[in-house]
């Protein structure tokens, strides 16, 4: 069992997406509209292959009807999913594939780097719980292995808040890879395995090649930066996530759309103000049933450039905003 993975509740009717794994045996599940449920690993069984691919023709065949098409499947939209694995041949051989277990469709390029030496790997549009081979490495010349550098973009059809696109590095290093064997997901195959989506946006062994909010604000704080004038525009102090402000038409978005948006436009304010060297930033959120609320609250709690949050002044915001002091 793998994050992107669907499964089934043994002792309910619900389906879901493997979001991610707790202490204690425990899978949090991604149900329906984006909420999220905890429940025991052997409560959960996976759908197999067979019954996804049956359910995917079923969803296809329906599209193909002239009843109206809401432009989402129904049931939950497995976001991540991204992985590279080394699958052994034989004693001596390993394959590399990249592997799609997520519902995103994903154009793609992958590279290798060796010694500043670039050489396409691969190319083409990888569909959902799909892989692609990129190449052969041999292991009596691992230390030798490229830095691999993959590229995609996430689409997905119908209405949706538009994803950032998708670049990571990884080289292998000897005392994480051995540690990294597990069954391989789409591929059903013993490998060592590295999700390069996981929360965090970084595995261990993996680097964005992207320049990171911290770095720009260095470069732009040194000498060096501020001849190079990498224009960065301050974000207003105070963001507002409420949907009237961020959609011309949020009556059409579902529930889990909504909160991408909200949350896509949070992640994208907050890096400006860091990058931009912004002290502090507001949050508008509102009180409703508090899942933005807390969404937001667990992300900037893993924010190495926030000092400290807290909720804003109730005589200017009410009760449903967050201020954010940044590092």
């Amino acid at each position: 069992m793998n994050i992107g993975d669907k499964v089934r509740l043994v002792h309910g009717k619900e389906e879901g997406i493997v979001y991610r794994f707790l202490p204690g045996n425990i899978v949090e599940i991604e149900i329906e509209d984006g909420f999220r449920i905890p429940v025991l690993r052997n409560e959960v069984v996976l759908v197999s292959h067979v019954e996804q691919e049956r359910l995917l023709k079923d969803e296809k065949a329906g599209r193909a009807a002239p009843t109206p098409v809401s432009g989402r499947a129904k049931g939950p939209f497995s976001e991540k999913g991204i992985y590279l694995a080394f699958v052994p041949v034989n004693d001596r051989e390993v394959s590399l594939h990249l592997i799609n277990n997520s519902d995103w469709t994903l154009p793609f390029v992958a590279y290798q780097d060796r010694e500043d030496k670039q050489l396409g790997l691969a190319s083409g549009v990888l569909e959902p719980r799909t892989s692609r081979k990129l190449t052969d490495l041999l292991m009596k010349d691992f230390e030798q292995w490229p830095t691999f550098d993959i590229q995609a973009l996430y689409f997905r059809e119908g209405s949706g808040a538009i994803h950032l696109p998708f670049q990571k590095r990884l080289k292998c290093r000897a005392q994480s890879f051995y540690k990294r064997k597990q069954k391989a997901p789409v591929l059903d195959k013993e490998g060592y395995v590295y999700q390069l989506d996981e929360e965090g946006h970084v595995t261990p062994t993996a680097e964005s090649t992207g320049i990171s909010a911290a770095e720009l604000r260095e470069r732009m704080l040194s000498p060096q930066g501020m001849a190079t004038e990498i224009p960065v525009a301050k974000p207003a102090s105070v963001v507002d996530l409420h949907l009237e402000k961020l959609s011309t038409a949020p009556g059409k978005l579902s529930n889990a759309d909504k909160l991408s948006l909200q949350i896509n436009t949070f992640e994208q304010q907050l890096e400006q103000a860091i990058a931009s060297g912004l002290d502090e930033i507001t949050f508008i959120h509102g009180a409703g049933n508090g899942v933005l609320r807390t969404e937001l609250h667990r992300r900037l709690s893993k924010n190495q450039h926030v000092q400290f949050f807290k909720d804003a002044q109730k005589e200017k915001f009410g009760y449903g905003a967050t201020q954010v002091k940044i590092k």
